[in-house]
């Protein structure tokens, strides 16, 4: 059994930030899940260009409001509690943040850990041997 609580993952370096965002990583791969669990916040006000090549992701809002727009169809969809959306199709998206979001995220394959998004708005794919290099 796994326990785990959001205080003790900065001790263990399971917190992830950068420009508009703070990942909390709940289970990553070598939790041997078969996918990750992020408690993951957006500043208010960021705009974010994603497009997870190497991942599946779905989203589960818990506070905050904003919208997401898919790049493909132009379709944009508000955000709230209550609300979950999957990038089923690795779907290149926008994710604006009209107040602070927080989020509950799911990848799969699982995340390492220290991932952050490259230039294309990915998650590069790492096992557990390529993080460490």
């Amino acid at each position: 059994m796994i326990v785990r609580s959001l205080e003790e993952l900065k001790d263990a370096g399971r917190v992830v930030s950068d420009t508009g965002w703070t990942s909390r990583r709940l289970l990553l791969a070598d939790d041997g899940m078969g996918f990750s669990v992020h408690d993951t916040e957006i500043d208010e006000g960021a705009k974010l260009e994603l497009h997870y090549q190497n991942h599946l992701e779905s989203v589960y809002v818990i506070e905050g409001t904003g919208h997401i727009t898919d790049l493909a169809t132009g379709e944009k969809h508000p955000l709230q509690p209550g609300t979950v959306y999957a990038l089923d199709q690795n779907d290149k998206h926008i994710l604006v943040a009209e107040t602070k979001l927080r989020t509950v995220c799911v990848f799969n394959p699982p995340l390492v850990g220290p991932e952050s998004h490259d230039e294309n708005g990915a998650y590069p794919l790492l096992t557990a041997e390529t993080a460490a290099s």
